[in-house]
């Protein structure tokens, strides 16, 4: 059994849709960030289940700061994770994966591989399109791949990748979508002047996600 948070659906029907969410590289499941745009997902009627992997649950219980485990750690943890939550939902609910950044990466690979349980979609916010200051080292080849749709809410400060970055590169698969949250960066923050409280764009951002999942089947 995994230590799980679930944030239920408060509104919407009996059998609503479920997201399991992943954490980012730095920060884990109850961060200010995550706990904001689950509280926001749950009451626009989406199921959140939220998960911890295994280098982030040995940081919390001895305090000290690790690397993110190996990918087929952090992917073999994901899928089991998912099998957990599965078995805990109604046969008509859709499943949905993601995550913030590394989170959101690890469910679109896992979503992409052969194999893998069925999802109905995938959710990115903040995806890392290629690491901080390497525009080089793109992360989208497996976007192809992915068997259902994928929506991605991006900052246009996103240092993990930009608008004009986007821009110059050879257009995505038709089932991944970018939706541009002005002035936020990669933890959705808007800049001062733009005079928007400080989780206004995680809200848009859970706001377009929650309406996007309500599509899915």
């Amino acid at each position: 059994m995994h230590d799980l948070i679930h944030d239920a659906a408060r509104s919407g029907p009996s059998d609503p849709p479920c997201l399991i969410l992943a954490h980012g590289a730095g920060a884990g499941s109850d961060s200010p960030f995550m706990e904001r745009l689950a509280g926001t997902l749950s009451r626009a009627g989406v199921n959140v289940w939220r998960f911890e992997f295994p280098y982030m649950q040995k940081r919390r219980s001895d305090g000290r700061k690790r690397p993110p485990d190996r990918q087929p750690v952090l992917l073999s943890h994901f899928a089991a994770v998912i099998e957990e939550c599965r078995s805990a939902m109604g046969p008509g609910q859709p499943l949905v994966i993601g995550g913030k950044s590394m989170g959101g990466r690890m469910a679109s690979l896992l979503a992409a591989s052969p194999g893998t349980p069925d999802v109905s979609g995938v959710v990115c916010f903040g995806y890392p399109f290629h690491p901080a200051g390497k525009p080089d080292r793109w992360r989208t080849d497996h976007f192809g791949d992915l068997p259902c749709p994928m929506a991605i809410f991006q900052g246009t400060r996103d240092p993990f990748g930009r608008p004009e970055e986007l821009e110059a590169r050879p257009d995505l698969p038709g089932q991944v979508s970018v939706h541009w949250l002005e002035g936020g960066n990669h933890d959705l923050r808007p800049l001062k002047k733009q005079g928007l409280g400080e989780d206004a764009l995680i809200d848009k951002a859970a706001g377009g996600a929650a309406a996007f999942i309500g599509t899915l089947k």
